[in-house]
């Protein structure tokens, strides 16, 4: 049976490719088995990805929180909108957390004119400028006309930086992170121009996704005990991570969270973020 993509495109439908989605999540293999199958025996022709995703989104939900807050990545990255900030702080942050120091919404003297940039990232005699492309629609790619904007801003960058005493044996580069994927154009002329892509699955093993993962620094939009509301404001007062939840629970009572829901809420925050704290807070 076919069903059809975000981009609308029409693919066969995997029950084994959902399956593994629903363990790369942390749902264990009989459950995965499970919702699987429950969703292929009531499949109809011309179902979406997105109504698939839904219906096992709640399924999984109804199990456990934390693994569907996980399985939700991607949809609660593109919930961090309609403005990209809280996704430049968001990646700010990943860099952060891998060692680099980091600056975030910084207008930086080129060569011929000014620019301002996303995130500049430094460590060592590394310094790169991160320009971070987001969108809210399911289904957008990133083309080559993004690569080629971002390298013609970088060479104009990098050009002053190399005035700078020091700089000239510094190592310098342009990057391109999205919550999306790139077109194959633009995967080819971003590694022929040497800057470095960072998408949805892209590169195989530094993909965007693959980070959030490895370094469980995941998105408030990703709680599931949290009313859309709640979560807005929350990026508003620019708090965009769930770690930040866990180590500051007074963000929780100015939101005006009533006593009894902020245990559950942080329950799912220390577990999605395989926090051992959550372990103290049950003594």
């Amino acid at each position: 049976m076919y069903i059809q993509k975000a981009s609308g495109e029409k693919v066969p439908f995997s029950e084994v490719k959902l399956r593994k989605s629903l363990v790369k999540a942390g749902a264990e293999k009989k459950l995965a088995n499970e919702i699987a199958h429950q969703i292929g025996k009531n499949l109809v022709p011309g179902s979406s990805t997105q109504q698939i995703y839904e219906e096992a989104f709640v399924l999984l939900a109804n199990k456990s929180q934390p693994v569907a807050g996980k399985y939700k990545l991607k949809a609660a990255i593109m919930e961090l909108g309609p403005s990209g900030f809280p996704f430049e702080r968001y990646v700010g942050a990943i860099l952060k957390y891998q060692g680099f120091d980091v600056q975030v919404g910084q207008i930086i003297q080129g060569h011929c004119v000014s620019h301002e940039i996303d995130v500049i990232a430094l460590m060592g005699d590394q310094h790169f400028m991160v320009e971070c492309k987001f969108h809210n629609r399911p289904g957008f790619r990133c083309d080559v006309k993004i690569p080629l904007y971002i390298q013609s801003r970088f060479l104009d960058i990098e050009k002053q930086w190399l005035l700078i005493p020091g700089h000239g044996t510094k190592f310098h580069q342009g990057w391109v992170v999205t919550n999306t994927r790139f077109t194959s154009d633009a995967i080819q002329y971003g590694t022929c121009a040497g800057l470095h892509l960072v998408g949805w699955n892209y590169p195989p093993k530094r993909s965007l996704n693959g980070m959030i993962d490895a370094a469980g620094l995941y998105p408030i939009t990703c709680l599931t005990s949290l009313t859309k509301a709640e979560k807005g404001k929350l990026l508003e007062s620019d708090i965009v991570l769930c770690q930040e939840l866990c180590d500051h629970e007074e963000l929780l009572h100015k939101l005006g969270i009533s006593q009894e829901r902020i245990p559950t809420i942080l329950k799912e925050g220390y577990e999605l973020c395989h926090n051992p704290a959550y372990q103290n807070t049950l003594k």
